[in-house]
């Protein structure tokens, strides 16, 4: 005994040293296979934010050339953003207009008339200095009064005996003349007067307030009042006219134009006058490709130079980073919080290719609407984009994945859209609502009108949203918004048109299987399942049955009831390579498994899921399909050969390995997969019934789904307990259609020769009825379906 218990121990222990170091080894690779295929996301992320980047630049902006008036444009260039631009025309134009109606400046000797008379009394100081004779004497006398005066005046000066009373009488009768204002010329000082003119005082520069100078005379008239003038005192009466005349000709303005205060007032005048600018659009087309560049926008492309202070390399440095977070971003929010956002490194390669084509034919018809506008004047270019097939790339994500990974792909690619097309908001806007109703519209695409009905929807939102962004800028009225909402609409169907030319060659290139493809793989005539048909025709007739059950399985559970039903007909497709290896159809009575050993039998009933595997390859069945092939038996038992290898081992013999007699799996891992591997094992064991009643069906399935459930087939899919209990009444209301009762014929539809029965006729008789089997069926159901918590 210790011995024996001893070999137990180090059995266990061995075998649980085999199970750790096959789990071990299963970890490493599940690790190993998480490093490539995170290795892989990113390295496609890379390769398609660089792509991305070479599309989304705009490339005139990266060229460094600036062009001078008369110049010929080799591209088209627009305005990346909004500039504010000096125009230097009408500045200057306003500035000459400042500089004109500026005030001309004249300066005020309010004291003129006493300068006058301090001249003619330094002068007599000189007159008596006694150092002074002759022509020293006289040049002195001149430099004092500022004119040239002869011997004669200048001893007429001498001769003045009463100085004080003869300045007095001088400045009294000069006094009236100088109040008037003296001017050099009376016409151009009205004509200065008219225009404005601004009056300083000549000593302290400060503006004089206020004085009429609409009375002021002019230099000559000034002189000629003062010759009728009377000088009385002082001197002799002879003397007193010939000083008169030195003080005629010492008369001069008091007021007088100034130059310099004059140019000053003009430069002030014009410096006040600040630029005018006025505003580039973004998106204004500058200069188009061809075209002879004119001094205007030689300026606009000067200004959109000066003001580009980044370098094209930080640019895409920029513009890289960008894409890289936009990516990265949604996805990682996807993975964590969205419970069907999970994307295959099949399907992020499609995404990456769809995006960098997608945004290559937005580049495209970009360069296409750009030559239009030169081609329709009328239309301005911006309209275009209303065309443009924004939501096309949504609409075929949602059509190959899901509705999940569309609403992502959505929000990464609206954004970026936006940047390429001049940073514009409302193409983020109108691809990004366009691309989320066209997804919606296309959710259950079971035929290809669905796509242009989609197409409908997003030309209705696209209507919707060019009438509004028209309001919303306060647009005028004219021909623009009705071009807008006419090209909103044909975008639409252009978008329709494109996804329908689109999906089948995605279908072909990547193997995808969309509902539109499925719906072929329907047909019950396909090359397959008539092949089926012919050389398996219980196996075909099974996988019908199936199908059907498996059909009203799904639209309980609100699972996809067409790919359930397509799987359905394919599941046993591998049993065309030994059709006569499977009970159904076999027609003449010979069982050949009888003379095969139990592990051979097991063998040819597994090696059918590998052959409709490679069947389902070769005919491009689709991977969903394929999948649900390999999934369809989980890693369920065969127990018919399992048991009779069991009664068949004999002492000394190795053991009969229980996992040689299951299925290679996986186990179901889409409710899809679980529909078919229930349905199977269900219409399978319903034919074993003799009396099929809906209380014997009832338990049947009941039974069937329990042991599935029990035996952990169930555990990798979405399949809930409420789930199950709604299957089973599908399952219970096809079987019972399949197996109602008939009435008795009152005679038989043709004569037989001989009387005896057959083996085969028995089943023609009615059954007799069996309450106790009923009940008993019923009441194990129900403890079934308890133990389940399913009633």
């Amino acid at each position: 005994m210790p011995t024996e218990s001893g070999d137990k121990q180090t059995i266990q222990k061995s075998s649980l040293i085999r199970l750790c170091d096959s789990w071990m080894e299963a970890v490493a690779q599940g690790l190993t296979c998480d490093r490539n295929e995170k290795r892989s996301r990113f390295i496609m992320l890379f390769l398609t934010a660089l792509f991305l980047t070479l599309l989304i630049i705009p490339s005139p902006q990266f060229l460094s050339v600036q062009y001078r008036e008369g110049d010929i444009a080799t591209s088209d260039i627009r305005a990346t953003q909004d500039y504010l631009i000096e125009d230097l025309l009408l500045t200057e134009k306003k500035r000459a207009e400042a500089e004109g109606a500026a005030p001309y400046v004249y300066t005020l000797a309010a004291n003129g008339n006493i300068e006058l008379v301090r001249r003619f009394d330094d002068a007599m100081d000189v007159v008596d200095d006694p150092t002074l004779h002759g022509e020293a004497r006289r040049k002195a006398a001149v430099a004092v009064l500022g004119v040239d005066v002869s011997g004669q005046e200048l001893a007429a000066l001498s001769r003045v005996k009463q100085q004080r009373a003869f300045l007095s009488d001088l400045a009294r009768q000069l006094a009236p003349l100088y109040r008037q204002r003296i001017v050099a010329d009376r016409g151009h000082f009205a004509a200065d007067l008219r225009h404005g003119i601004v009056v300083v005082d000549d000593a302290t520069r400060q503006d004089v307030a206020g004085g009429d100078y609409s009375s002021s005379i002019d230099l000559p008239a000034a002189r000629r009042i003062f010759s009728q003038a009377t000088l009385t005192q002082g001197a002799a009466p002879h003397d007193l006219e010939i000083l008169k005349g030195v003080a005629l000709r010492m008369i001069a303005p008091n007021l007088s134009f100034d130059r310099n205060g004059t140019d000053q007032k003009k430069s002030e005048a014009r410096a006040a006058v600040r630029p005018v600018l006025f505003k580039m659009k973004r998106g204004e087309m500058i200069v188009r490709v061809g075209e002879r560049v004119t001094s205007e926008q030689a300026m606009k492309l000067e200004k959109i130079f000066k003001t580009k202070n980044s370098t094209p390399v930080l640019t895409g440095l920029g513009i890289f980073g960008l894409i890289l977070v936009l990516c990265y971003a949604p996805f990682r929010f996807g993975r964590k919080n969205i419970r069907k956002f999970n994307p295959t490194n099949k399907d992020i390669l499609l995404l990456s290719l769809l995006t960098v084509a997608n945004f290559a034919v937005l580049k495209l018809v970009s360069a296409v609407s750009t030559a239009l506008g030169g081609l329709f004047p009328s239309i301005d270019t911006a309209s275009y984009f209303y065309l443009f097939p924004f939501a096309a790339s949504a609409i075929i994500v949602r059509i190959i994945l899901n509705s999940e990974v569309a609403l992502v792909y959505c929000a990464i690619t609206a954004p970026l859209t936006g940047i390429m097309l001049n940073n514009s908001l409302q193409v983020v806007v109108y691809a990004l609502l366009g691309g989320i109703v066209g997804a919606h519209g296309v959710r259950q695409c079971k035929e290809r009108g669905t796509i242009y009905s989609a197409g409908f929807k997003v030309s209705a939102v696209n209507m919707a949203l060019a009438v509004c962004f028209h309001v919303y800028n306060d647009s005028p009225l004219s021909l623009q918004p009705l071009y807008c909402i006419i090209f909103a609409f044909l975008g639409g169907l252009i978008n329709a048109v494109y996804v329908s030319g689109t999906i089948p060659l995605i279908e072909a290139l990547f193997q995808y299987t969309t509902d539109v493809k499925l719906l072929e793989l329907a047909n019950l005539n396909s090359p397959l399942l008539r092949e089926l048909m012919i050389r398996a025709p219980g196996t075909y007739h099974h996988s019908v049955l199936v199908g059907n059950m498996v059909e009203a399985g799904a639209e309980a559970i609100n699972a996809n009831p067409l790919l359930a039903r397509v799987a359905a007909y394919y599941h046993d497709v591998g049993k065309l390579k030994k059709p006569q290896y499977f009970i159904e159809n076999i027609r003449d009575g010979e069982n050949r498994h009888d003379k095969l050993s139990p592990s051979m039998s097991a063998l040819i009933l597994i090696s059918h899921m590998k052959d409709g595997v490679e069947l389902a390859k070769e005919h491009r069945i689709g991977q969903p399909i394929i999948e649900i092939i390999r999934q369809s038996h989980g890693t369920s038992l065969i127990n018919y050969f399992y048991l009779k290898a069991k009664g068949l081992e004999t002492p000394g013999s190795p053991p009969v390995e229980e996992r040689d007699f299951r299925y290679p799996g996986p186990k179901p891992q889409t409710r899809e997969a679980g529909l078919v591997l229930l349905a199977d094992c269900v219409e399978a064991a319903s034919r074993t019934l003799t009396d099929p009643t809906p209380a014997r069906i009832q338990g049947l399935v009941q039974k069937i789904i329990n042991n599935i459930f029990i035996d952990g087939q169930l555990d990798e899919c979405e399949l809930t307990l409420k789930n199950l209990h709604e299957i089973a009444k599908s399952f219970n209301q096809i079987l019972a259609g399949i197996y109602h009762q008939r009435i008795d014929y009152p005679e038989p539809a043709y004569k037989e020769k001989t009387i005896a029965k057959k083996p085969e006729d028995i089943d023609s008789e009615p059954p007799k009825a069996d309450t106790g089997r009923e009940d008993a069926a019923a009441k194990g159901g129900a403890e079934d379906l308890r133990r389940l918590g399913m009633s």
